[in-house]
């Protein structure tokens, strides 16, 4: 546990600063010119479950061109399309609505992975208030100049090529079949883990959980499946290299068929647009339709527009050993001087499912807060009054601290989300 802390980044509260003042620090920003965002999407439907976001024109600052940054996200639903639609819908904005007004790009930045995971169990939350029982992973990409944050619950996959051939991966797959902390997890928090009986007594297929028969252990919804199926997503956020990189985006239906590194060369050379249509092409070819199949490609391209074609190198475990560097403390100059060679910077990488070791710990201060007497549930964004308030940390034998006045804070309905999350108590939420 202490190590898990060690590797994860605290997030801290900022001091408001004024708009105009932010604004100058954007466009003084801006000099350094920002990477273009080339992308384009292909698709083949079996089952009709597959939904996809692209968006663009998202800014951190209302009105300041600067401030841009690109979204991009697939969904792909089980038992029913509801969950992959309504998360389309819903979980950008909830996101947004987790961050802390008026932050700079770097405290911005910093406080996106807590963000994602609040918004992650916000659209879980609200969904299975329907009483609807479909689900859907998630795979959410948002692009903010050179650096890149993934949040992902599921098995759709969003992969890195860098320049120079290196493939590495962004997300981690959440399939109980191939990932033992996972399983355990389920396990200890009250889920039963076991493959499909046929006549006789024979066991077929993947490990699956039951109730409800998942072979994930992480999406949004499922409802019927049990609360230890939780939302919290894994989230990498990397920084490239001014050289710049291609993120392909896919459903299972292509990683089914294709390996990362398939996909990454079958489609090197070619524009962001054709080079989705020839995953997709590559993937059909594999194994044929048998998924809903759908894929995102998006290039991020130097300035100069002169992205170049990826191409295997002789020494490209040495290469992929190098490609990700920590993030160092030393002085700006190192790292761009790691940006001029090709590295690409690891920020933040944390894949807990205990929500109060993802949302931190907050210390209750007026000066940090924006109304006194007054706070706000971190997951859900209600206000709270103190007397409501719960901490995040209160009671959990995982939580590293035991003050009841660390935040952040919970509603009534997010702590018993918490709870039944953890296995310490059912879900009150009930299939209608």
């Amino acid at each position: 546990m202490a190590s898990r802390e060690g590797q994860r980044r605290r997030q801290h509260n900022h001091n408001l600063v004024p708009l105009a003042a932010l604004i100058s620090q954007e466009a003084r920003s801006e000099r350094l010119e920002k990477p273009s965002v080339r992308y384009g999407n292909a698709a083949q439907s079996r089952k009709g479950e597959d939904y996809f976001l692209m968006k663009t024109d998202c800014q951190r600052l209302p009105g300041n061109p600067s401030s841009t940054f690109s979204v991009f996200a697939i969904f792909d639903g089980h038992n029913g399309n509801a969950a992959a639609i309504f998360t389309r819908e819903h979980l950008l904005s909830h996101v947004l609505g987790a961050l802390p007004r008026g932050l700079g790009q770097e405290e911005w930045l910093q406080a996106l992975p807590r963000a994602l995971v609040a918004g992650f169990v916000k659209t879980d939350k609200e969904f299975q208030s329907r009483g609807e029982t479909s689900g859907t992973t998630a795979t959410f990409v948002i692009i903010d100049g050179w650096t890149v944050t993934v949040a992902s619950v599921g098995d759709s996959r969003c992969i890195l090529d860098a320049q120079g051939g290196a493939v590495s991966a962004l997300t981690v797959d959440h399939r109980l079949e191939e990932n033992v902390e996972e399983r355990e997890r389920v396990t200890a928090s009250g889920g039963e883990i076991g493959r499909l009986s046929i006549v006789g007594g024979a066991e077929i297929g993947p490990l699956r959980c039951w109730p409800g028969g998942l072979c994930l252990s992480r999406s949004i919804g499922d409802m019927d499946v049990g609360e230890f199926i939780v939302p919290i997503p894994f989230v990498k956020q990397v920084k490239l290299s001014n050289a710049g990189g291609r993120l392909i985006i896919a459903s299972d239906g292509i990683w089914d068929a294709l390996s990362s590194d398939m996909a990454a060369k079958s489609c090197r050379g070619l524009p962001a647009e054709l080079a989705a249509r020839q995953v997709v092409k590559e993937a059909l070819r594999t194994r044929g339709l048998k998924d809903d199949t759908t894929c995102i490609v998006v290039d991020i391209v130097p300035p100069d527009n002169s992205l170049q074609s990826s191409s295997p190198q002789k020494k490209q475990s040495v290469l992929k050993s190098l490609l990700f560097r920590k993030k160092s403390h030393s002085s700006n100059k190192l790292s761009k001087s790691l940006s001029a060679v090709g590295f690409v910077e690891e920020l933040f990488e944390d894949g807990s499912a205990m929500l109060a070791e993802r949302l931190g710990t907050v210390e209750l201060s007026g000066s940090k807060h924006g109304t006194p007497g007054l706070f706000s549930c971190a997951v859900c964004q209600i206000d709270l009054a103190p007397s409501e308030g719960i901490s995040v940390h209160a009671g959990s034998i995982f939580s590293t601290s035991s003050k009841p006045w660390q935040g952040p804070f919970l509603c009534a309905d997010c702590r018993n989300k918490k709870d039944a999350m953890e296995g310490k108590r059912p879900s009150g939420v009930r299939v209608a």
